[in-house]
């Protein structure tokens, strides 16, 4: 399976950077196995959406916890995309 990203893992850690031309149906609705923790290092215009709520502002700077099995995704803004995501085990 090809992902909408390219992932860099720094131990418990991982980088992730989502390029200004990934196709907006890559960016799919989706729930993770483990809690995470969230940052956005570098993006403008990005917005971050959990299921049946408001998108919300994902710019750098921002930083969200992603409760396990929380239905989310992603929507595409201006320029790319990094973030770095450190996993929980729950």
């Amino acid at each position: 399976m090809v992902r909408p990203y390219n992932e860099l893992v720094q131990g418990r850690k991982r980088v992730r950077t989502f390029e200004s031309s990934v196709d907006r149906e890559e960016l799919v609705w989706h729930r993770d196995r483990h809690t995470r923790k969230v940052t956005v290092i570098e993006g403008s215009g990005w917005r971050f959406q959990y299921d049946n709520e408001v998108p919300q502002s994902f710019d750098a700077g921002t930083t969200l916890t992603i409760q396990k099995e929380a239905y989310h995704r992603l929507i595409a803004g201006d320029g790319k995309l990094v973030i770095e995501i450190e996993e929980y085990e729950d």
